[in-house]
């Protein structure tokens, strides 16, 4: 009687360990089982190994080599519940030595999704559509855009994309009508085409608004079929505008005019306030021999100010 009670209990003491097992593995517990000799079990690190019962009746965490008295060697039966998956060799891991800049962006330059813009695009009113000369925000944000569209050279797409700049073009027909897919190597790395007359008629404000209403919306119909997307912005040659032009932009479809307060050329900067770039600076460039001197000059201030360069139409949200 005294032995099937025996029997009896070691038979429950086992059940009870096997449940101890199965219950481990289903709660995902990290790590090896370490059986003691009173029938506990409890779990080690998933550097350790199982061992068999040590005098006292405890279990120990041996080496990979490490046998009991009898000369068992228990390491070599016993395995990690979870091992973890193999590395493969040579082959990068998610965010592997990454630094923090790329995760986010292009060579530290952030995306439209990381900025939540602080100032919103006024609508046409009255029939007038608004002008812009600077963004009013206090965001380290700076606006580059470039115009005219008459030098085009593989090295000005180059100098765009390695320094990882989206810029707004502001295009004429009468520069780029012989070879306006040059531009679509710089949209394809999101810059945006947007509509800077047909003519480039430098005494645009003093035609009727007849006229102006032509020259504005024969190249945003022009851009719209070459670039497969109307510009929204207009910016006038040589930067003046009048009421007429305003209106004449208005029911181009067009959405504000863009001038600026801000410009690189022949390889310095020029501002019409203050000696640096400020947040929200709306820089004027062109598509000119000296493209790489003056985009050096504009990247070398807008470093200076701790400022972040921003394609403006993902600013504004014009699409």
């Amino acid at each position: 009687m005294k032995r099937e009670y025996h029997i009896r209990r070691s038979r429950l003491r086992w059940l009870w360990l096997s449940l101890s097992v199965v219950l481990a593995a289903s709660l995902g517990l990290a790590g090896l089982l370490i059986v003691t000799s009173d029938g506990t079990a409890t779990t080690a690190s998933p550097r350790a190994v199982v061992a068999a019962p040590a005098e006292g009746g405890k279990a120990a965490a041996v080496g990979e080599n490490a046998t009991d008295r009898r000369g068992t060697n228990w390491s070599r039966m016993t395995a990690p519940l979870f091992p973890p998956a193999p590395r493969l060799a040579n082959v990068p891991q998610p965010f592997d030595a990454l630094p923090a800049k790329d995760l986010y962006s292009h060579n530290g330059q952030p995306q439209a999704a990381d900025i939540v813009p602080d100032f919103a695009l006024p609508p046409v009113t009255n029939g007038l559509v608004p002008v812009l000369t600077r963004i009013p925000t206090q965001q380290k944000v700076v606006f580059l855009t470039i115009d005219d569209g008459a030098n085009k050279t593989p090295e000005e797409v180059q100098l765009l994309k390695a320094n990882g700049i989206k810029a707004t073009l502001f295009l004429a027909q009468t520069f780029i009508s012989n070879n306006p897919d040059f531009f679509k190597g710089i949209t394809a790395g999101g810059s945006m085409v947007e509509d800077h007359t047909l003519n480039h008629l430098l005494n645009l404000t003093q035609l009727s608004y007849a006229e102006q209403k032509a020259e504005i919306c024969g190249m945003a119909d022009y851009e719209q079929k070459e670039y497969g997307r109307r510009p929204v912005f207009l910016r006038p040659p040589g930067g003046p505008y009048t009421t007429s032009m305003r209106k004449a932009a208005a029911d181009c479809g067009l959405k504000a005019i863009i001038d600026w307060e801000a410009k690189s050329n022949a390889g310095h900067m020029d501002y019409q306030y203050g000696a640096s770039l400020r947040p929200g600076e709306i820089v004027l460039m062109h598509f000119r021999p000296e493209f790489a001197s003056d985009l050096s000059a504009f990247l070398a201030a807008q470093k200076a100010a701790g400022l972040q360069v921003v394609l403006l139409e993902d600013y504004l949200k014009t699409g």
